[in-house]
């Protein structure tokens, strides 16, 4: 039977890192994947195909340019899915590639097959060539996740969906019911209104995106508004059923009634460890797939650690990646520290959402004294120049010692422009260091400037 120093369950992002962090500390490393191709959801269903699709939908849409050459601008005035899903399979290959790749460099051995605990040190791998049993002094778990499911909502995969079904839709749907308001809802959201689809989207709670700071999801909110997105909060729905037209018809708690060609469903995911046999290893999950683990990643069973989305919030994943990295590390007692305080959000709505640090209702509630500085991207020379007026930049600072507490963006680019507040509020930055900064012009970098002068405007009033 093969013995393994680490033995890491899973090749989405946690799971590579893993194996890799491993690899380069002269483990010897085995990297179990239940699919035939490698990268897990995060390159295979989620992230890469829903960023690309992103992208390949602000291109043919003219979304970028419809500001400067008016809002009937399209590249392209029929797009179909096939249009939209030529791009995505280019990049998954492409990443697939690159990831093999790597593990290959590092001599990790990849195995393809359903990984279930024997025992707490022994694995058995279940695929198409057969059974095997492999040991391990280490376990990571990084199996992820799947999106949840509902008695309420029979998905067909055909105009019934979940979000690791969209590229499989035969046809971009004149109308469509999103169900969630969370990330993966709302992206999608985006995405299909851009495209001209009659959006309706329903949430339960009174507000999209609860973790986000209130003023930026209300830029958000004005946007879909603004792009026909009809927005039904504090609604849930009772059952979802499909007319012999083909129409999908929701009907809400409310007795209110939705009608569209496709409905997709995106409240939550499950994770991934159903066939993980737990209980032989001594572990167990809640009711949503998830394992509990300590600030090391350790779970109950000192050798074996879990990282990424099976162990929840934030569920992202260069999140996942980190915790990964990290689990490891902690694993083979290495002295390695993080905070996760300062993991970045990235949200890949149109526009995009990114931010890091405290909300405004985050300090009010510890009644830290605080002040905000905005700026436009409709007032910096960038902003204009690319088209996009709609955007804001948000510092947040301490009132008496001017710290930098969070910075919260929403437009185009936000996700990368974040990473310079970023890199202030870490090392305990203040507001000037902004103001005593000259940035390149014209880029949208000045807007950290241009939100430093504008808080500390208010300072001296």
């Amino acid at each position: 039977m093969p013995h393994y120093d680490l033995i890491v369950i899973g090749s989405g992002p946690a799971g590579q890192r893993a194996a890799i962090q491993g690899a380069k500390s002269n483990l010897r490393v085995a990297l179990v994947e239940r699919r035939e191709v490698i990268g897990g959801a995060c390159i295979n269903t989620g992230t890469i195909p829903s960023k690309t699709l992103r992208e390949a939908v602000l291109h043919f849409s003219g979304y970028n340019y419809q500001n400067i050459y008016g809002v009937s601008y399209r590249v392209k005035e029929k797009i179909t899915m096939s249009d939209l899903s030529f791009r995505v399979q280019h990049v998954i290959k492409t990443e697939v590639d690159v990831t093999q790749a790597q593990l290959s460099r590092n001599g990790i051995d990849v195995m393809s097959g359903v990984a279930s605990f024997k025992d707490p040190h022994t694995m058995q791998i279940t695929g198409i060539r057969g059974t095997t049993e492999i040991t391990g002094d280490i376990i990571v778990i990084a199996t992820g996740t799947k999106p949840a499911g509902s008695a309420k909502v029979p998905i067909n995969a055909r105009t019934i969906i979940n979000s690791d079904q969209i590229l499989d839709m035969p046809e971009v749907p004149k109308t469509l019911i999103v169900v969630g308001g969370g990330v993966i809802g709302v992206e999608y959201t985006c995405m299909f209104a851009t495209l001209g689809v009659r959006v309706t989207l329903i949430e339960k709670r009174p507000r999209l995106l609860e973790f986000a700071d209130q003023e930026i999801v209300e830029a958000l909110s004005y946007h879909l508004r603004d792009h026909r997105v009809t927005m039904r909060l504090n609604e849930e729905v009772h059952s979802v059923e499909e007319t012999p037209e083909r129409t999908v018809v929701a009907h809400l708690e409310s007795k209110k009634r939705v009608t569209g060609d496709a409905l997709l469903y995106a409240v939550g995911r499950q994770g991934n460890v159903d066939e993980l046999n737990l209980p032989a290893a001594g572990l167990e999950a809640d009711s949503r797939g998830r394992i509990q683990v300590d600030e090391h990643y350790r779970t109950k069973q000192p050798h074996i650690y879990a990282a990424g989305d099976v162990i929840g919030f934030p569920s992202l994943a260069s999140v996942s990646m980190e915790q990964g990295r990290l689990a490891v590390a902690f694993a083979m007692g290495k002295n390695v520290t993080s905070n996760p305080a300062y993991f970045p959000f990235g949200i890949y709505t149109i526009p995009e959402i990114s931010f890091i640090g405290k909300t405004e209702e985050q300090l009010t509630d510890e009644d830290a004294p605080y002040e905000v500085g905005v700026a436009y991207y409709r007032e910096i020379a960038r902003g204009q120049i690319r088209g996009d007026t709609t955007g804001r930049l948000k510092l947040i600072f301490h009132r008496e010692t001017l710290e930098i507490l969070g910075v919260h963006i929403i437009g185009e680019g936000a996700s990368e422009l974040l990473h310079i507040g970023q890199a202030v509020l870490i090392l305990k930055g203040k507001v000037d260091y902004f103001v005593n900064t000259v940035f390149n012009y014209p880029t949208l970098a000045e807007c950290y400037k241009a939100a430093a002068f504008n808080g500390l405007n208010k300072l001296t009033r």
